[in-house]
This record gives C-alpha cells, sequence and structure tokens, in this order.
C-alpha cells in the first residue's frame, strides 16, 4: 500500500486500503461521518477453552487418557487402561506415533491408584510435560505431553466408564 492509498484505523493505527470502510485488523469503521448514527461491533476474539469435555466422558474417573492437540494425528485419543502404556515408532508400541522426530521406544506412561507419570526411556529428542524437557514426571488434568511433534493432553476421565 502507498502512503495516498491508505486510510489509517483512528482505534489502533492500522493502516488499511483507502476503499476500506472498516479496519481489517480492529474491525472498527474508518472514514465515516463522526455524526452518522451507525455503530460498529467490536471484534471479540474467542478464548480457547477446550477441556475435551465429550473425551474425558466415556472413560471412567480412575482412567487417564491422552488427546493429540497437535501433530500428524490430530484428534486421536488414548486410553492409559493399563499399569504402562509404551507410546514410540516401534509398530508394537502401545501408542504407535509414526514419524522420525519420535524415537524407537520414546516414553512410557506409569499408573497406579489413579496417578499417572511419564517416563523417558532414552529417547533421542526427549520428553516435555508443559514445555519443560523430562526424565521423569507427574502428569495432571490438563497437562501437554510432548513426544517429537506429537503434542497430546493429559486428562482422567469423568464418566462411569465404557460404552454399550
Amino acid at each position: 500500500m502507498s502512503g495516498d492509498l491508505e486510510r489509517t484505523c483512528m482505534a489502533c493505527g492500522h493502516r488499511n486500503e483507502a476503499h476500506a470502510n472498516f479496519c481489517s485488523s480492529c474491525g472498527e469503521r474508518i472514514g465515516a461521518d463522526p455524526d452518522e448514527p451507525t455503530a460498529s461491533i467490536p471484534v471479540v476474539r474467542a478464548e480457547q477453552t477446550d477441556d475435551h469435555r465429550g473425551d474425558r466422558e466415556i472413560f471412567d474417573e480412575q482412567i487417564g487418557i491422552l488427546v493429540v492437540d497437535n501433530g500428524p494425528k490430530g484428534g486421536s485419543r488414548y486410553a492409559l487402561d493399563s499399569s504402562v502404556v509404551t507410546a514410540g515408532r516401534h509398530p508394537e508400541s502401545d501408542i504407535f506415533l509414526d514419524d522420525v522426530t519420535v524415537s524407537r521406544r520414546h516414553v512410557e506412561i506409569l499408573s497406579a491408584d489413579g496417578v499417572y507419570r511419564a517416563r523417558d526411556v532414552g529417547s533421542l529428542n526427549g520428553t516435555y510435560v508443559n514445555r519443560q524437557l523430562i526424565e521423569d514426571a507427574l502428569l495432571v488434568d490438563g497437562d501437554e505431553l510432548q513426544i517429537g511433534r506429537f503434542k497430546l493432553r493429559f486428562f482422567h476421565g469423568t464418566g462411569a466408564g465404557g460404552e454399550s
């Protein structure tokens, strides 16, 4: 945009194209007569509050689940329904994550009495909980477990258990 072909928003200072009636940054009306009765509606940014409620309701309170938030398997969910659940690039892993950023044997999720821990088992790229490199860490609801490019969210179930 050149200087004579733009309109500056008085609300946020963003430079818009000359023919724009509304700011492309904040949505405020630009170039209008101040006495004109037309009102603009402020832009509202939605807060992301996805707590995976639907995923959680499927599983019993004592069962942990991992939901893939980001990565090649986005949306996938895994029940942590045994005392040791393995995750890695090895085809026999309980959670098979087929990506070169994941070690063949990357991490184990250990559980006892509804308490879950993530333990790195010598992975090349490391295992992260809430963006902190870990060797062994307690998992609590809402924690982000990163295994290579995969970002998984940990939760306990909230339901009465399996579907019929």
